[in-house]
């Protein structure tokens, strides 16, 4: 809709996560690197943790597409499961063929492919995303899993990705033997007013294939960052809703007024999201609307 009217190629505030559009931002770039590092060493167990919308997924996306043609990944986003269930995702994902069985039955297919996989010189990944949402009961098989190992390495890598609850639910003493498991932890937080500046530009000039013109003016920028306080997922859809509305307006630049508009009429703040945007600059939005 919006995006030829800019020049577009594609929309460049989709929130769904593509690693066409990763921001190389200081932290999003170490959080990669940390990961590729720990899966090509196989270090075991990695953690990644962040809040919602900050980005962690993007690096997921990112990391699957940066990983060796040599090795095999299982990706779960179903967190809502049992242990068994999970064991049987893992298979399914992996392409092995089984018979359903017992969990024993399950681990015994698993741990055959992971020893093919070493003898061919193959690393296996296992990722977890939302794994927040893992009971502790699941967490703990999925240590079980980690116990697959040669005397040298680990005959898989496991990643955890989730929200800050997933730190507190590895905190619990009956993981204990899981938490000392974990080779690397790794916690995203907001990008700052530069970063969440150079995060839009960044994603326009990919949408267009080349530097775009300044399409936001520095007012603009200025309520972005203080509505999103750097939140990927909410700079996403803040932008796509005043481009929106700048299409709508046949306006060339997306203004203070615009941007405000856009704000008052987010999800974020009718649901009672206020929380992000100080008292001065909710006044200037009710001024400006």
């Amino acid at each position: 809709m919006y995006y030829r009217y800019y020049g577009f190629k594609e929309p460049p505030f989709n929130l769904t996560p593509n690693p066409h559009f990763f921001f190389e931002s200081s932290q999003h770039t170490e959080a990669l690197n940390t990961l590729l590092y720990a899966i090509n060493q196989r270090k075991g167990f990695v953690v990644l943790t962040g809040d919602i919308g900050s980005g962690k997924t993007t690096v997921c996306r990112k990391l699957i597409n940066k990983l060796s043609i040599r090795t095999r990944t299982a990706l779960i986003t179903n967190t809502h499961i049992s242990g068994k269930d999970l064991l049987m995702s893992i298979l399914d994902d992996l392409e092995i063929d089984y018979t359903p069985g017992s969990k024993a039955k399950l681990l015994f297919h698993i741990n055959n492919y992971l020893i093919e996989q070493l003898k061919n010189d193959y690393n296996v990944v296992l990722i977890i995303d939302e794994a927040q949402n893992l009971t502790p009961s699941v967490l703990e098989e999925v240590r079980m899993l980690s116990n697959l190992e040669t005397e040298n390495e680990k005959l898989i890598q496991i990643v955890f990705i989730g929200q800050p609850e997933l730190k507190k639910k590895l905190a619990l003493s009956r993981l204990e033997q899981l938490r000392q498991r974990i080779a690397v932890y790794y916690d995203l937080s907001p990008l700052n007013r530069e970063e969440t500046i150079n995060y839009i530009r960044h994603r326009l000039n990919v949408a267009r294939g080349d530097e775009a013109q300044e399409i936001f003016t520095p007012e603009a920028f200025e309520l972005i960052y203080e509505f999103s306080k750097g939140v990927p997922r909410l700079i996403n859809q803040i932008c796509d809703s005043a481009l929106l509305s700048g299409y709508i307006y046949e306006s060339d630049q997306i203004a203070g007024k615009i941007m405000c508009e856009a704000i008052g009429e987010s999800p974020t703040m009718q649901l009672g999201g206020v929380k992000n945007v100080p008292a001065e600059e909710g006044m200037l939005i009710e001024k400006m609307v």
